[in-house]
């Protein structure tokens, strides 16, 4: 979450959906502010927790469609273009879920 806020990323969500569905445990939310920034912000945290952990996702999505998603498995990153977000408004459609962090 913290190299999250140090890239510039916006309204970052953990939504702990463990109570809700197999897909994951938690989504984690951001948006980017261009198609620039949710390339890197999804890069920053692939290679924070590769230097980490060792652990590599599986990626899906473009950054120029205005969505990416790194699946590690339990956790599932989802960086939007702040249009892409409001279309695809994840926060209302897991709404059930547990908020964990909300950082504006």
């Amino acid at each position: 979450m913290d190299v999250l806020e140090q890239k510039q990323g916006a309204d970052i969500h953990l939504l702990e959906i463990s109570e809700l569905s197999v897909i994951a445990d938690y989504f984690v939310i951001c948006s980017g502010s261009s198609s620039r920034l949710v390339k890197a912000l999804v890069q920053s945290v692939v290679e924070e927790i590769k230097d980490q952990y060792g652990i590599k996702p599986a990626l899906e999505g473009e950054a120029e469609y205005g969505w990416m998603l790194a699946d590690y498995g339990d956790v599932i990153l989802h960086v939007f273009s702040p249009d892409r977000r409001n279309f695809y408004r994840l926060e209302e459609l897991w709404s059930e879920g547990n908020t964990i962090l909300r950082v504006q």
